[in-house]
């Protein structure tokens, strides 16, 4: 191995495959080699699923680099990056693998190429343990832009599992740098709405169950907001058999929450909409600016970024916590994690401060 490669311990804190995403991503803007081993040690099944291969092989593709050792169960591998070009890039892993994460690993690399770049993914695009969809149109895109980042995400089709068959067309912008982002106030919630949907042969009552076990549970708490979730059946624009919901918080200062639940076999409607909503008040009781699904997503540009970025949040996440990792062991990003002082609630917030690495777009 070249003394200049990386090595990277895949099994350290999360131990999934966020560790691959991150690392992968800097290792192709930096230009660093590296050398990631262990694997998902902390899976079931350890090693490469076929969506971590695909994830990999379509960085491999947008920075001309190579990738050795990939395949379905490896793992260790190692990827030398080349130059980041502009064009059109295709990641089809053939499952319900989640569209969403293979956009985590690819979105922060296509920022630094010379001209637009088009990404087709495919996959499932409402998957569980991952981001669905709707959450990265309503509440990473509109959050990301506050950086400076600006992308096109056009669902072509809804993939659920086990069959996946899901399309996305993502079109990217390049950007010169970064900017650093302060998501440190709150002030008040003023819009809670969201979808509750059904695809395939399952009933539109489903929806609607779910739609108005969600409203009643967020009444309990939040008494004086319209809450609108409407109740949509989805037929061509979905392949396969799904259900769920998402419901969407948004603050007076620009912030964006949000819930999600999907529907299992034997598990009722109802309790599926009621989980959604739990999760989105559960992100509200705290007075952080950004909820649990976020804060890890916007580690990255927060490292890349020029200057000092500040979010405040609640309980900062293990997955957060392997990003920071992650990000300081590949750029010259540090981070600091505090403890909120002005906090009044018996939630307490952190503020994750990061003086960030300042990355140029060469191209650009």
């Amino acid at each position: 191995m070249d003394s200049t490669t990386l090595e990277v311990d895949g099994s350290v804190m999360e131990g999934g495959g966020q560790i691959l995403r991150v690392s992968a991503a800097l290792s192709c803007i930096t230009g660093t080699a590296i050398k990631i081993s262990k694997i998902r040690a902390g899976r079931t099944t350890p090693g490469l699923r076929p969506q971590h291969l695909c994830g990999l092989q379509l960085l491999r593709d947008i920075c001309a680099g190579s990738l050795d050792g990939a395949a379905i169960g490896s793992t260790e591998i190692t990827l030398n990056p080349g130059k980041i070009t502009s064009g059109d890039h295709l990641a089809d892993p053939q499952t319900a693998g989640s569209v969403g994460l293979l956009l985590q690993a690819s979105l922060p690399c296509a920022l630094f190429t010379d001209a637009s770049t088009q990404l087709c993914l495919k996959g499932g695009t409402n998957a569980e343990m991952a981001p669905q969809i709707d959450y990265t149109v309503k509440v990473f895109k509109p959050t990301l832009e506050k950086f400076g980042v600006h992308f096109d995400c056009d669902v072509k089709m809804r993939g659920y599992y086990p069959k996946g068959g899901g399309e996305v067309l993502v079109t990217v912008n390049p950007i010169k740098q970064l900017s650093p982002i302060t998501m440190t106030e709150r002030g008040t919630i003023t819009k809670i709405y969201g979808r509750a949907f059904v695809a395939g042969v399952l009933p539109y009552k489903l929806a609607k169950d779910m739609s108005t076990a969600a409203v009643r549970t967020i009444r309990r708490e939040i008494k004086d907001l319209y809450i609108s979730i409407p109740s949509l059946q989805e037929k061509d624009q979905a392949c396969g058999n799904g259900n769920g919901i998402i419901i969407i918080a948004e603050s007076s200062t620009g912030c964006v929450f949000a819930g999600s639940s999907l529907g299992k076999k034997g598990v009722y409607a109802d309790k599926v909409g009621i989980e959604a909503a739990e999760m989105l008040l559960r992100n509200l009781r705290h007075n952080g600016c950004v909820d649990e699904f976020l804060q890890d997503q916007l580690i990255i540009f927060m490292a890349l970024a020029s200057g000092t970025s500040r979010i405040r949040c609640g309980p900062v996440t293990l997955h957060t916590q392997t990003a920071i990792h992650v990000a300081e062991q590949l750029t010259q990003a540090k981070f600091t994690i505090s403890q909120s002082d002005d906090d009044q609630t018996n939630n307490p917030t952190f503020i994750i401060e990061c003086q960030g690495a300042g990355l140029s777009n060469p191209h650009l």
